[in-house]
């Protein structure tokens, strides 16, 4: 199976790479909007836009389904996307909240916090889905600026650190940190450090769960191969799928 992986920008490399290392799919093809990147500060329509104009690109690729590697399109665009794909599409959040599912933390006094975008987390849709599997205690925060600072590839030091304090200070310790926004696994070790090793969860292994068992997938490929594309700037992207550990074609 041949999977296309759509991101605002270099976030989605890090479910790329779960799909790559998961052995279930001959090919992956990554798309980054990186010229537009981030979408969380966007409205509804323009996501939505920017969306559509993957589907088209994708349309047009060899390969067998779609893989929305962004939370702020997964909750704003999905089901437009899906109207107008001639392949299946497929979004992070019920992977994500599936994954929190299956850690089994009783559910009435485990903390959750889900940390994203502001589009993502104005939208509810973590929360309400967490809510329903019966946890009592839910903090959601937008933490933008995580994004730009993954972007410019600032996986530690100084700028992370003030940043971490800046969002997480005044908020009570959580028994795990959902990750609602897929560039935030490129700095998860650091996240989970300010907690003291606290859990967290990765959109990308998440996905490769639950699409194992969606399409009944087998490991059966030693080596995947992934061609990087992006709107702006390609070859930063490539160095960031680099040090994430993606094997590039």
């Amino acid at each position: 199976m041949k999977v296309g992986v759509f991101d605002s920008g270099v976030g989605g490399l890090t479910v790329a790479k779960a799909l790559q290392h998961s052995g279930c799919f001959s090919e992956l093809l990554y798309y980054g909007d990186t010229a537009r990147v981030p979408y969380g500060n966007k409205d509804k329509n323009t996501v939505t836009r920017y969306a559509l104009e993957a589907v088209e690109f994708f349309n047009g690729a060899d390969v067998d389904c779609l893989v929305v590697a962004c939370n702020t399109v997964s909750v704003t665009a999905l089901e437009a996307m899906r109207q107008f794909s001639n392949k299946p599409v497929y979004g992070v959040v019920e992977p994500g909240v599936l994954a929190l599912q299956q850690l089994g933390l009783e559910v009435e006094t485990s903390r959750v916090l889900i940390i994203a975008t502001r589009s993502t987390i104005n939208s509810g849709v973590y929360q309400s889905h967490i809510a329903a599997l019966g946890y009592a205690h839910i903090d959601a925060i937008a933490t933008p600026l995580f994004v730009p600072i993954v972007e410019e590839a600032l996986f530690s030091g100084a700028i992370l650190e003030e940043t971490m304090r800046h969002y997480f200070s005044e908020l009570t310790t959580p028994d795990v940190v959902l990750l609602g926004c897929t560039h935030f696994p490129l700095i998860a070790d650091q996240i989970s450090h300010f907690w003291g090793g606290v859990k967290t969860i990765h959109s990308g292994e998440a996905m490769v769960s639950w699409l194992r068992d969606k399409l009944e997938l087998e490991a059966k490929y030693a080596q995947t191969p992934i061609r990087i594309l992006a709107s702006e700037n390609v070859a930063a992207v490539k160095r960031t799928a680099e040090h994430w550990g993606l094997g590039l074609a």
